[in-house]
C-alpha cells in the first residue's frame, strides 16, 4: 500500500478520522503493510514495544500468559482493529501478549517514530493520546471481565 493510499484510509478509519491531513500523511509515511503467518507471535508480554498494527486482514488474539496453566485470551481482533498502546506510554513494553489467531496482513506503524513526532508536535500528541487512550480503556476493560470470567471461583463476586 501506498503512503497515498494509507492516508485516504486512515481519514476513513474510526481511529484516525478527524486527525489534520499533516497527521495522516505522517502516520502514512511511517506505516508499513506487514504479514504475519497463524500462530505467530507479533507481541510478547513485558518486551520492548515499539510499534502499533491496524488489521486489514485476519485475526489477532491478544493473551495474558499464566504462570501455570492455560492462556487467557482476552481479546480477539479482526479486521480494522489496532493492537497496541504500549508505544506510547513509558516503559514502552507490552502489557500482553499478541498471537495471529489467523494469517494477518496489517499496516504497522514505527511507534519510535510517532512518539518522537508527538513530542515535538503538541496538537499532534494530544489527538493521538485521546484516541489511544480510549483504546487502552476498552483492552483493560474486556480483560478484567474475561479475568473475572475465566479465574474467580464459583460464587465469589
Amino acid at each position: 500500500m501506498e503512503p497515498s493510499s494509507i492516508q485516504k484510509f486512515l481519514a476513513g478509519h474510526a481511529l484516525f478520522s478527524g486527525l489534520e491531513e499533516a497527521h495522516l500523511e505522517f502516520l502514512a509515511a511511517h506505516a508499513a503493510e506487514q504479514s504475519y503467518p497463524q500462530d505467530e507471535v507479533v507481541a510478547r508480554q513485558g518486551e520492548h514495544a515499539d510499534c502499533f498494527l491496524l488489521l486489514l486482514e485476519g485475526e489477532l488474539a491478544v493473551e495474558i500468559p499464566a504462570i501455570v496453566g492455560p492462556k487467557l485470551e482476552v481479546a480477539r481482533l479482526g479486521k480494522d482493529k489496532v493492537f497496541g498502546w504500549s508505544w506510547l506510554i513509558e516503559p514502552y513494553k507490552w502489557h500482553f501478549n499478541a498471537r495471529a489467531a489467523k494469517s494477518i496482513r496489517a499496516l504497522r506503524f514505527d511507534g519510535q517514530a510517532v512518539l518522537s513526532h508527538c513530542e515535538e508536535d503538541a496538537a499532534f500528541g494530544y489527538a493521538l493520546f485521546r484516541r489511544f487512550s480510549t483504546l487502552m480503556g476498552e483492552r483493560l476493560e474486556a480483560a478484567q471481565r474475561q479475568m473475572m470470567d475465566q479465574w474467580s471461583p464459583a460464587g465469589f463476586a
